[in-house]
């Protein structure tokens, strides 16, 4: 199915003082990169260093910011806008819209649903779905095949949980979320005290909370509190194979990419950044507006905002070797180095006289 350019345009109407530039009949036929974009595609350029590729695209229009504006009309029909990038977003939403409707609401026949459980009008419950005693599923919400809805869980209005998702006993789904296969929310937090050489389970009290407009990839696991709830408030984003500890709390519009780690009790603030294979110790605090860089351990609490990053530059491995041998003996020279400027404090302070042999 192809769009008219026009209908593009105008279902994004308001969306970044948006102006079409070029014919609105022209019909688009995909969404593709600048690189391979063809005459019957819709692409976008939101930085100046693809000006190159703009000019050479054969798209049939490209999405531009305001200082691309005469390169693009010069090339073809283009759509300016403040901000490329948002403006293609939507694009994207209003497309898989009209190309992937949303099926109506049913029951399938194979799904467990306690009686004490309250399914508002329009929800979809997908093959071998159970949903325990006392659950409530709020308007329009999805759960596709196999999914697991613990008792007195509540799902929000809205919300798509894809296929094998979990939500354990008295955990909370915000409105408008969006669950990926396998992701598991409310699984006990890693809780054991150590005793005559054993570990025994402290039971974990807590749920999850999470706000609306969040998404959890797939296979993501977010474990319910100890005492208190684990939090994900509004506009948390979060990739796959992510690990949340328990009783963590993650501020609005955060987000951490696949394989991040968060241990138990950490306070992530609001529009931080996680990058990939990023881990952040428990019990510490990130101040808001702090980005991780990928790999990174985070071994203290960060006050201020800011980019941060913790990484040993990888090597061949024979170099790798040698510098970590090093590495292991700089506590050892930070205190030679100290007794060395205490040493030479003390002659400067006119307090200790060097003999001959120590003056050469």
């Amino acid at each position: 199915m192809t769009l008219r350019l026009a209908d593009i345009v105008d279902a994004l109407a308001g969306t970044g003082n948006a102006a079409l530039h070029g014919d609105p009949e022209l019909r688009i036929e995909r969404l593709s990169p600048i690189e391979i974009a063809g005459p019957q595609d819709l692409s976008f350029v939101s930085h100046p260093k693809y000006l190159g590729k703009l000019a050479e695209s054969a798209a049939a229009c490209v999405i531009v910011p305001q200082q691309m504006r005469d390169v693009a009309i010069s090339r073809g029909a283009c759509i300016v806008t403040d901000d490329p990038y948002h403006y293609f977003a939507r694009v994207t939403q209003f497309w898989k819209r009209k190309h992937f409707p949303k099926p109506p609401a049913q029951i399938h026949g194979t799904a467990v649903i306690d009686p004490s459980a309250t399914l508002a009008p329009d929800v979809s419950v997908g093959a071998f779905c159970t949903i325990g005693a006392g659950a409530v599923i709020g308007q329009g919400a999805r759960l596709a095949e196999h999914c697991v809805i613990g008792p007195h869980a509540r799902i929000g209005a809205a919300s798509q949980l894809s296929a094998r998702v979990t939500v354990a006993e008295g955990c909370r789904l915000g409105e408008r979320c969006i669950v990926h296969p396998g992701a598991v929310i409310g699984a006990d937090g890693f809780g054991f005290a150590p005793h005559d050489g054993q570990w025994i389970k402290i039971e974990q009290l807590g749920a999850v909370v999470i706000g609306n407009d969040v998404e959890i990839g797939a296979n993501t696991c977010i474990d319910r509190g100890a005492l208190q709830d684990t939090v994900l408030e509004d506009g948390v984003k979060l990739d796959n194979l992510v690990q949340i500890g328990h009783n963590v709390r993650v501020g609005k519009h955060s987000a951490m990419a696949g394989c991040a780690g968060v241990a138990g009790s950490a306070i992530i603030g609001a529009h931080c950044t996680v990058g990939g294979g990023a881990i952040v110790l428990g019990h510490l605090e990130l101040a808001d507006h702090v980005h991780i860089s990928a790999a990174s351990v985070v071994t203290r609490s960060i006050s201020k905002p800011g980019q941060y990053t913790g990484l040993f530059p990888i090597d061949d491995n024979h170099a790798w070797e040698k510098n970590a041998a090093t590495l292991r003996q700089l506590h050892t020279l930070r205190e030679r180095l100290r007794a060395a400027e205490r040493s030479l404090a003390a002659v400067l302070d006119g307090r200790v006289t060097l003999n001959n042999e120590e003056k050469s």
